[in-house]
């Protein structure tokens, strides 16, 4: 009877585990701005959007992702600070990195010069970590536009 009841728990604990559907968290670019640079390198601040569509908040330890604009490779990067994103929730944070001219950047301006564009397509690539849980690494690529910050 102790066997059957046992066999029972772990088939319900199996079933259970099958039918938890958790989603990867959706990373969006909504912001870049050049934060300081010269002919040999730059700095950008990237502000990332973290949607959770999962019924569990996500303690992320990290996001180590790869940044394309315009198609170009830019950079890659990996936060610094561990957060914590709430269930069915969105968190954005800041996140610096460094670039130089042979990583793509010149390319990138130069397709810029003269046109009128304010926004700018990028692709995120990476993976977030989490600092628990029965998932603890999720990848991501995820595609959009940006705004530029135009000064006139």
């Amino acid at each position: 009877m102790k066997r059957l009841v046992l066999l029972l728990s772990v088939l319900s604990l199996l079933c259970a585990c099958v039918t938890l559907k958790f989603e990867a968290p959706k990373v969006s670019v909504v912001g870049v701005s050049l934060v300081s640079g010269d002919a040999f390198s730059q700095q950008f601040r990237i502000r990332l959007h973290v949607k959770n569509p999962n019924r569990l908040e996500l303690p992320i330890k990290s996001l180590e992702y790869k940044l394309y604009l315009q198609g170009d490779y830019i950079a890659e990067g990996i936060t610094d600070q561990s957060f914590v994103v709430p269930a069915l929730g969105e968190a954005e944070f800041d996140t610096n990195i460094r670039t130089n001219l042979i990583s793509g950047i010149a390319r990138l301006l130069g397709n810029l010069v003269g046109t009128d564009n304010r926004s700018i397509k990028y692709a995120l690539v990476g993976t977030v970590k989490l600092n628990k849980g029965l998932f603890t690494q999720f990848s991501f690529n995820e595609e959009g536009n940006v705004g530029l910050n135009v000064r006139k």
